[in-house]
């Protein structure tokens, strides 16, 4: 264990990482850059002391669950995580055989936040993982689906009804296309994913249009697009979406917003209390946080 190398290290990446990367307020009177340790040891759920140890390079050696919450706190990519380990003494952990389907806390409390946006976290297999009420009542009960129904591009593709597809979108073509491309660049990162090759080889079997967008090769990602939604209860609502990079998860957090005192906005305020009345709560297979977040259950990855 190189003591001095992990303090530096640890030092380096806190103060790199932004409050709110992590969905903490940035503060007025924060004098330091980055993180604090006392937030970096809440996020890996160890013990302040224990952090700021490591950080001073006095302390003893971490275990490697301990690395583990140090790495998700501090966002590091896999290739920063294997580094960790190896300054800590500790075998390099695997690589990922596909995307984390664990979503970070910093990103539920964001979701939490979102009350009057709706928001999604998608993997880059487009698999839905957690998303807020107004989401819910915006697309449809993804608690009522099982995990492989949670994917929108196996939706999209082939859902026996032709009309709910795209969830009234309509123009679906650059969103689905960005999807597909988040597919194309998880198939080329986690080549041994026998689960995503299934998918892929599924969509191809099943569905004439996605087998033209995957053999095209086109590679488009836009992460600000505006879209109407012609929803069956309120009509159509116009809507800007953001998609949003969750560091180091292979995740996307997805933001649908509306103009401030627009129709669209009055619409939504409207399906968040219509979502709120035909809420069916479900804990089979999803749990429901108390803030009324939505998240898959588990967190293993596949």
């Amino acid at each position: 264990m190189d003591k001095h190398a992990l303090a530096e290290f640890l030092r380096g990446k806190r103060e790199r990482v932004r409050p709110e990367d992590v969905g903490l307020p940035h503060g007025s009177r924060r004098r330091t850059p980055g993180l604090r340790r006392e937030e970096v040891a809440q996020l890996a759920h160890i013990s302040v002391d224990h952090y700021s140890r490591l950080e001073q390079a006095r302390g003893r050696h971490p275990s490697r669950a301990v690395l583990t919450g140090i790495a998700r706190a501090l966002r590091l990519s896999d290739q920063e995580r294997a580094h960790l380990f190896r300054l800590a003494g500790e075998a390099a952990p695997e690589q990922a055989q596909g995307p984390s389907r664990a979503v970070d806390p910093g990103t539920l409390k964001l979701l939490e936040r979102l009350t009057d946006a709706g928001a999604l976290v998608l993997d880059n297999t487009c698999r839905v993982l957690a998303w807020n009420p107004l989401a819910a009542a915006l697309f449809e009960d993804f608690s009522a689906l099982n995990g492989a129904d949670r994917n929108v591009i196996r939706r999209y593709f082939l859902h026996p009804d032709s009309v709910r597809r795209g969830y009234g979108t309509a123009e679906p073509h650059r969103f689905v296309t960005a999807a597909v491309s988040y597919l194309r660049v998880a198939a080329a990162r986690y080549p041994d994913s026998a689960e995503l090759r299934a998918l892929i080889d599924e969509l191809l079997a099943g569905s004439e249009d996605f087998t033209r967008l995957w053999n095209s090769h086109e590679l488009r990602i836009d992460h600000h697009h505006h879209m109407e939604i012609r929803h069956p209860q309120v009509g159509p609502v116009e809507l800007d979406f953001d998609i949003l990079t969750v560091p180091g998860q292979d995740q996307q957090l997805i933001i649908f917003t509306a103009e401030p005192d627009s129709s669209a906005y009055r619409a939504l305020q409207l399906l968040n209390v219509l979502g709120i009345q035909r809420m069916d709560i479900r804990t089979a297979e999803s749990g429901i946080l108390p803030n009324g977040v939505w998240r898959e259950s588990g967190g293993a990855r596949h």
